[in-house]
């Protein structure tokens, strides 16, 4: 698990770099409404943070690209798997272009940070992946919880770690997803805290986007999942849930990280997490009630 290994503390290593830079591009203004603009922002490196804010009412997308003899077992893994991983979009092999989520996307340049696993072990984070792109890289972008954090703070309901300015938790559970092929392993959720009343209010809001993760897997009882300590996630930072409150537990497109290390692909690279793809899709055409 994250945190737990020498990966991770090269994984931190990765992220303070990464804010350090970022802190130093900051000051550099562009249009943050417009995702055409946030991602001329990102392709030119003048914004190399996570992406929560960016582009508002626009659907934001994780990442995950493999080589062609592994991107068919992985399709049907998403297939099987809709609630963590539900496809929005693939690429033709060797394709950069996703037409489908924007005009002018690049797959290669247009997130701010990926990820890079060789043999289903992390490397390292970069920038960009121009020179990591081969002629055979499928991409796959899935739905983020983003979309429906949208929804839930447009409805009244405060979301702890936006108001701290931290990322989501997401934690390994126990449960397990549906195999296909090499890909198999333990569901990823991002975890939430409500009150009971606003955990039912959350229920009904984001039944209504199934393409992003749809409604929870899991209210209250952590432990049911797996889960040991909340204050311990595996990916993304800790949040407190108050005395009053249940933690509420949605499926989680970070998933397929840990589907890669069964997979174990001589090549595949992700998003990092936070770090995402801001397509022009609009959340609205995402809801089905």
């Amino acid at each position: 698990m994250y945190g737990s290994t020498a990966v991770d503390v090269l994984a931190g290593r990765a992220e303070h770099r990464r804010m350090a830079t970022a802190e130093a591009v900051r000051s550099v203004q562009f249009d943050r409404a417009d995702p055409r603009a946030v991602r001329r922002a990102i392709r030119a490196g003048t914004h190399l943070g996570q992406t929560a804010g960016l582009a508002p009412g626009r659907v934001q997308g994780n990442v995950c690209i493999l080589p062609r003899e592994y991107a068919d077992d992985f399709f049907v893994y998403c297939q099987r798997n809709p609630r963590p991983c539900p496809l929005l979009a693939a690429s033709d092999p060797g394709d950069p272009a996703l037409p489908a989520l924007g005009a002018d996307l690049d797959i290669r340049t247009d997130v701010p940070s990926y990820r890079v696993f060789r043999d289903g072990e992390y490397v390292e984070d970069v920038a960009d992946i121009r020179d990591l792109w081969r002629g055979d890289l499928v991409a796959f972008v899935l739905g983020c919880s983003f979309s429906f954090e949208e929804a839930l703070i447009e409805a009244g309901l405060p979301l702890r770690h936006i108001a701290e300015g931290k990322g989501v938790p997401m934690y390994l559970t126990s449960i397990e997803t549906a195999p296909a092929g090499p890909f198999r392993g333990g569901m990823v959720v991002s975890m939430r805290p409500f009150t009971p009343a606003d955990a039912i209010r959350a229920v009904q809001i984001t039944t209504r986007f199934p393409s992003v993760h749809g409604a929870p897997v899991h209210i209250g009882k952590p432990e049911l999942l797996g889960i040991a300590d909340l204050g311990a996630p595996w990916v993304g930072d800790p949040t407190r849930v108050r005395d009053d409150e249940l933690p509420v537990f949605w499926a989680c497109g970070v998933t397929p990280q840990s589907a890669v290390r069964h997979a174990r692909p001589p090549l595949c690279i992700t998003h990092t997490p936070g770090h995402m793809l801001v397509t022009d899709l609009k959340n609205a055409s995402l809801a089905v009630l």
